[in-house]
């Protein structure tokens, strides 16, 4: 349909609003730090900031609800196991790398029943070309039901059909349709759905949509393959878009701050301070006023809650105690990271060396790592998926370096081959005489008493 014949609709239109402010949606929970679509990466994405999580359902065999984005589980399992063929039972004896188990999307909510201000976006993978029958979205709305879940959950798809099942099943339920080309925006479909999902594409080659689509009581959320880039979401946030679908909802909720003020969100949870230097704590996370007492390397602190400013994110640890985020880290500990504190890195063969002020590709500084030189480790952050490394040019991620420093022989390299958690590749080195029997020093600041 062509816009200048849009107009003549906008009076039949119906009125729907979904929710005020620009919302950040974490696509399968926040993949780039944990297994897409499990409860660790959805956690990861609401203490990020995320207003949402949008998860992907299909229908198993026996007709359970099953969370995940695709139908073979090949890529997120390490099994070729179709959902569609197999029981609930069969599927959740399947595992993600972190541990947990294939989910239900009755598990789901009852995981988070008690915790109001999470909330999902869930879209129904489903071909009505080829399953005639409203079987998967009959299943949706008796669980939205059953949990209560109806003001905590927006439906999207692809499938136009699907949504308009939903739309008598669930009319109270906002309905999101998802495009990736102008063609398939028309009448008859607008009429049913709350809001449009389009590929940031779709923006730039016609501008006036995000008006159009305003002005047609329509809320429009963008999704593409999102990266960090400060130009992609500052055009993203100058857009007026009601919401952006994103695989870093860190960076979306870090842009969300600068547009609409601070925010904090709740947190219950121990982390560890993973800079070699020892750090003040702050009295408040605005002005750099400082506390006397210091947190120092491998300290395990507890986290009450964050605080997003307009400059960057705090973790806040008792009334008037605060910390740079970028220090903290939820999910490495010693454990994870003894084989490589004393190690250095160097760059890695046919790696572009890139570095960054901060632990995010928000910031890229003009200084790379430099082809054959060792650098020393200062500090750590991210997760097992996803490290970084600072050093004195600046932050790097691991995948882009080599450890070094580990003798064939060494304490360190016995445990790097003896680890779960492989964060990089290391530089080898051959066998040699070590000076001392004694075992290297890893907690060069931890007082183990």
């Amino acid at each position: 349909m062509k816009f200048k014949k849009w107009p003549f609709y906008l009076g039949l239109l119906i009125i729907f609003v979904i929710n005020s402010g620009f919302l950040v949606v974490g696509h399968r929970g926040d993949p780039s730090k944990y297994p897409e679509e499990t409860i660790q990466s959805d956690n990861s994405a609401f203490e990020s900031g995320a207003d949402y999580v949008e998860l992907d359902l299909h229908l198993s065999k026996d007709n359970v609800l099953i969370v995940s984005h695709d139908d073979d589980l090949s890529r997120v399992v390490g099994s070729s196991v179709i959902v569609s063929q197999n029981t609930f039972q069969t599927l959740s004896q399947y595992k993600y790398r972190n541990g947990e188990h294939v989910l239900s999307l009755d598990q789901l909510f009852d995981y988070y029943k008690d915790k109001p201000n999470t909330k999902f976006v869930l879209e129904t993978k489903v071909d009505h070309s080829v399953d005639k029958s409203n079987k998967l979205e009959k299943k949706l709305a008796e669980c939205i039901k059953r949990h209560h879940m109806e003001k905590r959950v927006m439906i999207h798809s692809f499938s136009a059909k699907s949504l308009y099942y939903l739309s008598q099943l669930l009319p109270s339920v906002p309905r999101i349709f998802i495009v990736g080309s102008l063609k398939r925006i028309n009448f008859d479909t607008l009429q049913y759905v709350n809001a449009v999902n389009v590929s940031s594409d779709l923006i730039e080659k016609y501008p006036n949509l995000v008006s159009w689509l305003h002005g047609s009581d329509k809320k429009i959320f963008v999704w593409a393959e999102m990266d960090e880039s400060p130009k992609l979401w500052n055009w993203l946030i100058n857009n007026n878009i009601d919401g952006v679908v994103t695989n870093f909802p860190a960076t979306g909720y870090k842009y969300k701050v600068a547009k609409e003020g601070a925010k904090k969100i709740k947190i219950d949870k121990d982390a560890t301070y993973l800079n070699k230097s020892s750090q003040t704590t702050q009295m408040n996370p605005y002005e750099p006023v400082n506390n006397k007492s210091k947190l120092h390397f491998l300290e395990t602190v507890h986290v009450i809650a964050s605080i997003q400013t307009s400059q960057k994110l705090y973790y806040q640890l008792g009334e008037h105690s605060f910390i740079s985020a970028e220090n903290l880290s939820f999910s490495l500990n010693y454990d994870k990271l003894k084989p490589f504190l004393n190690s250095r890195i160097t760059l890695a063969p046919h790696k572009s060396g890139q570095i960054y002020q901060n632990s995010d590709h928000t910031s890229a500084l003009s200084q790379k790592l430099i082809a054959g030189k060792k650098y020393q480790v200062l500090a750590y952050t991210g997760t097992s998926d996803n490290l970084w490394l600072k050093t004195k040019l600046g932050w790097i991620e691991s995948k882009n370096v080599l450890f070094t420093d580990l003798p064939l022989n060494s304490f360190a390299f016995h445990e790097y081959q003896t680890s779960d958690h492989s964060f990089t590749n290391i530089q080898l080195l051959p066998f040699k005489v070590l000076k001392t029997v004694k075992l290297q020093n890893y907690f060069p600041m931890k007082n183990f008493s």
